[in-house]
């Protein structure tokens, strides 16, 4: 019976999508980069609005908005990044996402799409050495001919830049 059950899942898994060796992922764009998240983390996402601009906040925090009543701190990910920052264009979006139990909204330059990438296809990250801190990296997947860089939410931000975004939500 449990056999039969087994099947029976992974069989429905199969017909909405869901590839039962792999993983679900947002994908989405800063500059010419792929990255990925993830989807049971993202929450929703939104046609970038302007937030709330906290006095004093570090650069990467963008400040906050409204979502139905929830205080939600804004992260601006080219800049977590050290890349430069764009002006925004219609394709700007803010992914809310799940970090460590918080709810958070990570600025990127535009929304790809939703890809199932499989666990063969997902290689550790490179190792650059000391002088290159990878651990956001959960992996580098393969979409076709697309390199993905798979992202650790919960790696994003350090515990005080974490604490320093909860603060700036709790003002």
């Amino acid at each position: 019976m449990a056999t039969a059950v087994a099947i029976a899942t992974k069989e429905s898994a199969q017909q909405i999508g869901i590839d039962a060796d792999g993983n679900q992922f947002l994908t989405f764009q800063l500059g010419d980069e792929l990255y990925g998240v993830d989807i049971l983390r993202v929450q929703e996402i939104k046609g970038y609005t302007a937030v709330t601009k906290i006095p004093n906040t570090p650069d990467y925090i963008k400040g906050v908005m409204n979502l139905r009543g929830t205080i939600v701190p804004i992260v601006e990910l080219r800049t977590t990044f050290g890349m430069p920052t764009i002006e925004y264009t219609m394709f700007t979006v803010i992914v809310v996402v799940v970090v460590r139990d918080r709810i958070m909204g990570l600025v990127v330059d535009s929304v790809s799409d939703v890809l199932n990438i499989s666990k063969k296809d997902i290689q550790p990250p490179p190792d650059f050495g000391a002088k290159v801190d990878v651990s956001v990296l959960n992996g580098i997947g393969k979409s076709g001919d697309k390199l993905v860089a798979l992202l650790n939410i919960d790696r994003l931000l350090t515990e005080g830049e974490m604490r320093e975004a909860a603060a700036v939500a709790s003002v």
